[in-house]
């Protein structure tokens, strides 16, 4: 089905990254610096959605879906430690096409999800007013460039920059945790009134269509987590630190899932925030009657949130092309890596398109659904290929083992094929926009790079490998 082009010797030297640059404790922060962004802005679109029980309810199954998940790429990262980490996985489950595709979906999830995050960071920044700005595109242009520049000085201190303004935001939600609830009362969550919708209720307002429909923003507190496995070539000690790094993020995520989903409507009202581009200094500015410190404290800090996860997907597009490209699914001059060992083109073509994206829509609703599409369609591929793995492969070494086996990652099989409907019953534009460009990348694929692959690939020799046990065992 594929074939395999020559390169030279020193193809793999020009597309090296650094090892050895982050333990457990940095993986676990960039999983929290991927998702933390979605605490400030994107979710309460699910309140105009489902309203607060609906959205109640898709966080949960949300939730439910991510932490299954994230067990089983914590075993198969553990196992297969590359720096294609969800493509890897699928490559060797379900072949070369199987693995493209999961790349693609990934890849499309990491490139979009910035640009949604950057049009928040502008609405940020106009609602403070600062600089005098009228037009959001200089905030766009400005995050992409900074921000691509510290990765591109390197791995090691591109993390460290990321951990210290992730902890910056973690502190802004604590402090908003803090003075929401003397402001909480319950009967706010529900204060949408109740639609004709099928099975409307005061906790239900938009019916039992409204909770599929909130699944998409549901998402949002915890999209991009799955990133953390793109850094195995990178980390200390992969095999040990991926498991613990990835668990314990979406262990402070879904603690903070819970608190802004509960303190935010149950201090402000759901119906004021449910379309906001910045919802906590909002929900601050309802609860309290109007401006005060705190609504600036959340509002400047609520900065540091965006621009965390703005700077760590940044990161993970980066990898996902690198390792696509340096194994010949994408063109493979994508993968150069420079004197300081980092993707340099990886990091520069995406982040093009991203700010092109974001200047040109101004629409962070309509970003965010065009990358929940591609992280959904990767969760199907994603947690398909444990269970096809876990079947099929059941001597593969496995230095962690998900809990509860293959009946964990079907439940979050189910969640994500339920996910992946509900995209196109939200934004239909955005899901035909997102598949129309996964479309074309399978048909470049299929007509171009399938002939032209890197047999010395990490992720190509792992499937290699499993290629020739499986006929060994058979002779």
């Amino acid at each position: 089905m594929v074939e395999y082009s020559k390169v030279d010797d020193n193809y793999l030297e020009r597309r090296q990254l650094r090892r050895g640059a982050a333990g457990w404790l940095l993986l676990a922060g960039l999983g929290v610096s991927y998702v933390i962004s979605g605490d400030f802005a994107g979710w309460n679109f699910g309140l105009d959605k489902g309203g607060w029980g609906g959205l109640l309810i898709a966080t949960v199954l949300m939730a439910v879906m991510y932490a299954c998940m994230v067990f089983g790429l914590a075993e198969m990262s553990s196992a297969l430690p590359v720096a294609g980490a969800g493509y890897g996985f699928a490559r060797r489950a379900l072949g070369p096409l199987g693995g493209f595709a999961t790349g693609v979906a990934i890849l499309i999830e990491y490139s979009i999800a910035p640009a949604a995050i950057s049009v928040f960071i502008g609405a940020y920044v106009e609602t403070l007013g600062l600089f005098g700005l009228t037009n959001s595109w200089p905030v766009y242009l400005g995050c992409y460039l900074i921000f691509i520049g510290i990765h591109l000085r390197g791995v090691g201190e591109a993390l460290r920059v990321m951990f210290v303004i992730t902890a910056v935001a973690v502190l802004a939600l604590i402090a908003f945790v803090a003075g929401m609830v003397p402001k909480f009362s319950a009967a706010k969550l529900f204060d949408i009134e109740p639609t004709g919708a099928f099975g409307a209720s005061t906790f239900l307002p938009y019916g039992i269509a409204g909770v599929l429909a909130a699944l998409v923003y549901g998402i949002w507190f915890f999209l991009a987590v799955e990133g953390v496995p793109l850094a195995a070539e990178e980390a200390r000690d992969p095999r040990r630190d991926m498991p613990r790094g990835i668990i314990a993020a979406i262990g402070v995520l879904v603690v903070f899932a819970a608190l802004i989903l509960v303190l935010a409507p149950g201090g402000a009202g759901s119906k004021s925030i449910a379309t906001s581009d910045n919802p906590l200094p909002a929900a601050v500015r309802a609860a309290y009657g109007g401006d005060n410190l705190l609504a600036q404290i959340v509002n400047y800090v609520g900065l540091a949130g965006l621009v965390a996860s703005f700077f760590s997907i940044i990161y993970a597009y980066s990898r996902q092309l690198f390792a696509l490209s340096r194994a010949g699914y994408l063109p493979k001059w994508m993968s150069r890596t420079g004197r300081r060992k980092t993707p340099y083109l990886a990091l520069i073509v995406p982040g093009t398109v991203g700010f092109l994206l974001a200047t040109f829509t101004k629409d962070g609703a309509l970003l965010i659904n065009i990358a929940v599409f591609g992280a959904t369609v990767s969760y199907v591929l994603l947690n398909l290929s444990h269970i096809v793995l876990r079947v099929r492969e059941p001597e593969l070494e496995r230095p962690y083992r998900t809990p509860g086996g293959v009946f964990t990652t079907g439940v979050a099989l189910v969640l994500a094929v339920a996910a992946v409907v509900a995209t196109f019953l939200v934004d239909i534009v955005a899901a035909a926009i997102m598949a129309g460009i996964f479309v074309a990348a399978l048909a470049y694929f299929w007509f171009y790079s399938r002939h032209r692959l890197v047999a010395s690939a990490p992720e190509e020799e792992f499937a290699a490998i499993e290629r020739a046990e499986s006929e060994l065992s058979d002779g």
